[in-house]
C-alpha cells in the first residue's frame, strides 16, 4: 500500500511563512489523525514565539485527511474569507468494497460489495460525472450546522431523517486516476487500526474498529480493489463525499482510504512545515 504511505516531507521550513501588510500565513503539514485545532496547539509548543499569538486556520481538514492546512497568525484572521476561498488539490485514496456512515474509514461499515470487475474504463466514466458544476451534500458526519446544532449531531442521535441535509455549490475543475492498486486484507486492516487509533477524543473509535474487524481479518487472504485519484476543485469540496458518490455511480460501495491534500491556492505541500 505505498500509493499511500509515502507522504511529502518538507525540506525547507522557512517556506513555509508568508508575511504581509496583513500578518502572516503559515502553510502547516496536519497530521494523519490530527484535528486542525490539535495542529494549531502542536504549533503553540513547537514553536513558542506563537504561543500568544492570535491563531486560525483556513480550510478545515478531517481528522483521517493530511496535508496543507494553512494558519493564519495575528492580522491575517482578518482576511480570513479570502484564504478560505483558495482552490484546492487532493490526492484521494478510494477504497472499494465498504462504504461507511462517515464516507471514510473513520466510520461504521454500512455496506459490502463485490469490486472484482472494476475496470479502469468504468472508474474513469464514473469519474467524470463529477467533473465541471455540482451541487454537493455535506456528508452527514460533518460540522456544518443545521438548526443550531451539527450534522454529526444529527447523525449519532438518528435524526437525519428528520432534517434534509443541506448541500454546496462546487467546482471539479479536474479529476484523473493516478494508479490502479490491490491491497492485501491483512495489510488494510493493519492501516485502518493505525489510523483510527492516531485520533484522539470521541470519534466512536472502539465501535468503529470492533466493526472492522468484523469485516476483516488479520490472517485474512483477500483483496480489495483501489485507486489513487488527483482532484483540482474548489474550496469547500469534500474529498471523501466523492469517493462515496463514486461507489454509488459504479454500484460498488466505496469509501475514502486516504486524504491528502497537496495544495491550497499557491501554498503546496512541499513546503509544508511538518
Amino acid at each position: 500500500m505505498s500509493e499511500i504511505q509515502n507522504m511529502p516531507r518538507n525540506p525547507n521550513p522557512d517556506s513555509t511563512i508568508k508575511r504581509n501588510s496583513s500578518g502572516a500565513v503559515l502553510n502547516l503539514y496536519k497530521k494523519l489523525g490530527e484535528t486542525p485545532r490539535e495542529r494549531l496547539e502542536r504549533l503553540r509548543t513547537e514553536k513558542p514565539h506563537y504561543a500568544h499569538e492570535v491563531l486560525s486556520y483556513a480550510g478545515r481538514l478531517d481528522p483521517m485527511a493530511e496535508g496543507v492546512l494553512l494558519c493564519l497568525v495575528g492580522s491575517a484572521n482578518k482576511r480570513r474569507d479570502s484564504y478560505l476561498d483558495l482552490g484546492k488539490e487532493y490526492q484521494l485514496d478510494i477504497l472499494f468494497g465498504f462504504s461507511t456512515d462517515t464516507y471514510d474509514i473513520l466510520g461504521r461499515v454500512i455496506d459490502t460489495g463485490d469490486a472484482s470487475a472494476l475496470t479502469r474504463k468504468a472508474l474513469q466514466q464514473a469519474l467524470n460525472e463529477f467533473r465541471g458544476h455540482l451541487n454537493q451534500e455535506y456528508p452527514p458526519y460533518s460540522s456544518k450546522t443545521v438548526e443550531g446544532k451539527s450534522l454529526f449531531e444529527w447523525a449519532r442521535n438518528n435524526a437525519l431523517s428528520s432534517i434534509l441535509l443541506p448541500s454546496r455549490s462546487v467546482t471539479i475543475y479536474h479529476i484523473d486516476i493516478m494508479s490502479l492498486y490491490k491491497v492485501k486484507e491483512a495489510q488494510l486492516l493493519a492501516y485502518i487500526e493505525d489510523s483510527v487509533g492516531r485520533v484522539n477524543g470521541d470519534f466512536r473509535q472502539d465501535e468503529i474498529l470492533a466493526g472492522w474487524r468484523q469485516n476483516l481479518k488479520q490472517k485474512g487472504d483477500r483483496e480489495f480493489a483501489c485507486a489513487t485519484v488527483k482532484i483540482e476543485c474548489s474550496s469547500g469540496t469534500y474529498a471523501r463525499s466523492i469517493a462515496h458518490g463514486v461507489g454509488k455511480h459504479l454500484g460498488i460501495p466505496a469509501l475514502a482510504l486516504h486524504i491528502l491534500r497537496t495544495q491550497a491556492g499557491e501554498y503546496r505541500v512541499e513546503k509544508s512545515l511538518k
